[in-house]
C-alpha cells in the first residue's frame, strides 16, 4: 500500500503537475479531520509522514505540566519523567494514537478531503501556468460544443469559448485547429477556468504582430482597433520611421499580409488606415473609403464630437451598410461623428436655424465649387457692369 501510494504521488506530479509536498499536506489534513470527527477526539493531534516508507501515523501532542487540567492535552511531570528523565515542564511529548481500525467512515472522509485539496492544487497550478498567456494568441483544438460553449483544448487543459466570443460566420467542429486569444484566467464554482475568444479586437492585433515583423519589433505601432467580428475591422497604424509607410507595410506586397489575416478570420474585411496627430485628418482617414470635404469639431471641451461634410454621392459610402462605417470610425477615433451631405451646406432649410448657424459658421467648407446662389448673382451683376463700362469707354473714344 505504501509503495503504491509513493508511485501515485510520482504519477500525479508528472501528469498533473501537482507537487508531492502538496499531496502529502492534503492527506495529513484529511487524516487529522477524520480522526477528530470519527473518534470524537479533541487532542492536539498531528499526522506524520515517512517519506521513505510512505507510512502515515497519527500522534497526539501533550504538554508537560505540574498539575494536569486536561489529560487529553497535558501530561504530568511525574509521568513524563517515567518516560524519560530529561523532560521538563513545558516540553511537548508525542504519543502515537493511530487507530488499528481507522474504519470505512474515516477513510471516506479522508478521501473526500484529499480529492478537494487535489482539485484546489490542480486549479492553482493551471492558473499559475496559464496566467502568463493572458491576452496572448494560442492555437487550440476544438473538442466539443454545447448550447453555451465551444470547448477548446490548450495544452493539457480545456478552455471555454462563450457564444459571444464565437465568430458568427464560423462553424466549430471537433478536431478543428483554431487560433484564439486568452481573455480570462480565473476560477469558478467548478475550479479553474480559461476563457478564450475569436471576436476580441486584440485577436486582430496579435495576428498582425504575427504576420508583420515591423509591428512585432515596434517600428510600426497599432494605435487603435475597432471591430465587428465576422464582418469588418478598422485598424489605425503609425510608423516611428518617417521612411516607412505604415499602411503599406501592414497590407504587404499585393496585399499578401493583410490577406493572410482576412483568411484566418473567415473573410472578415479589414481597413488599414493611417493614424494622424491632427484629429480632422485622422477622422477623414478613419472614414475611408469615403471622401471627406471638411471636419468641424464641437466647441464644448467635454464632448468629443465632430461634424463631417461629404459629397452627396459619398454619403451612403461614408455611413456604410447599417451605419457600420461611421460606427467603426467613431470607435476607432474616440469621436462622436455626425455626417452631413454637401447639399445641406449649400441649401440650408430655413426652419432648421440651429443647423444653419452651425454650418454657415465654417467658412472653410464653402469652396469655389460650392458657391451659393447669391454669390452667382453677384458675379453676373459684376460682369454686366464691367461690360457697360467697356461700352461707354469705346463710345467716348470714337
Amino acid at each position: 500500500m505504501s509503495k503504491e501510494m509513493l508511485e501515485a504521488f510520482a504519477v500525479l506530479e508528472e501528469k498533473k503537475g501537482i507537487k508531492k509536498d502538496l499531496i502529502v499536506e492534503a492527506i495529513k489534513a484529511a487524516l487529522v479531520a477524520a480522526y477528530k470527527k470519527n473518534y470524537n477526539q479533541a487532542q492536539n493531534v498531528e499526522v506524520e509522514f515517512n517519506d521513505k516508507t510512505g507510512n502515515f501515523k497519527v500522534v497526539a501532542v501533550k504538554t508537560v505540566v505540574d498539575e494536569v487540567q486536561d489529560d487529553r492535552l497535558e501530561i504530568s511531570l511525574a509521568d513524563a519523567l517515567a518516560i524519560n528523565r530529561a523532560y521538563e515542564v513545558g516540553d511537548e511529548i508525542r504519543f502515537e494514537v493511530t487507530p488499528k481500525n481507522f474504519g470505512r467512515i474515516a477513510a471516506q472522509t479522508a478521501k473526500q478531503v484529499i480529492m478537494q485539496r487535489l482539485r484546489e492544487a490542480e486549479r492553482n497550478h493551471i492558473i499559475e501556468e496559464y496566467s502568463q498567456y493572458q491576452d496572448e494568441l494560442i492555437t487550440g483544438t476544438v473538442e466539443r460544443r454545447d448550447n453555451r460553449f465551444v470547448y477548446v483544448t490548450i495544452g493539457n487543459v480545456e478552455a471555454v469559448m462563450p457564444a459571444h466570443d464565437q465568430m458568427p460566420n464560423e462553424t466549430y467542429n471537433p478536431q478543428d485547429q483554431v487560433k484564439v486569444i486568452v481573455t480570462h484566467v480565473g476560477t469558478d464554482s467548478k475550479g479553474a477556468q480559461i476563457v478564450v475568444s475569436r471576436t476580441a479586437p486584440d485577436l486582430v492585433k496579435r495576428l498582425f504582430e504575427q504576420e508583420v515583423p515591423e509591428i512585432y519589433d515596434g517600428t510600426v505601432e497599432i494605435v487603435s482597433i475597432s471591430r465587428e467580428a465576422g464582418d469588418r475591422t478598422k485598424i489605425a497604424v503609425k510608423s516611428a520611421d518617417p521612411n516607412i509607410d505604415p499602411v503599406g507595410t501592414c497590407v504587404g506586397p499585393r496585399g499578401a499580409r493583410v490577406q493572410n489575416i482576412v483568411n484566418e478570420l473567415g473573410g472578415e474585411n479589414i481597413d488599414v488606415v493611417k493614424y494622424e496627430e491632427d484629429p480632422s485628418d485622422y477622422i477623414a482617414n478613419a472614414l475611408n473609403p469615403a471622401e471627406v470635404i471638411a471636419v468641424q469639431f464641437s466647441d464644448e471641451e467635454d464632448q468629443k464630437s465632430a461634424l463631417v461634410i461629404v459629397p452627396d454621392y459619398q454619403l451612403s459610402l461614408a455611413i456604410g451598410k447599417r451605419g457600420q462605417n461611421v460606427r467603426l470610425a467613431a470607435r476607432l477615433t474616440g469621436y462622436k461623428i455626425d455626417i452631413r451631405p454637401e447639399s445641406e451646406v449649400e441649401f440650408v432649410d430655413e426652419d432648421n436655424s440651429d443647423d444653419s448657424e452651425e454650418i454657415l459658421s465654417q467658412p472653410e467648407v464653402a469652396t469655389s465649387e460650392e458657391a451659393t446662389a447669391e454669390d452667382v448673382e453677384d458675379v453676373v451683376e459684376n460682369e454686366e457692369k464691367t461690360a457697360e463700362d467697356s461700352t461707354s469707354e469705346s463710345d467716348t473714344e470714337e
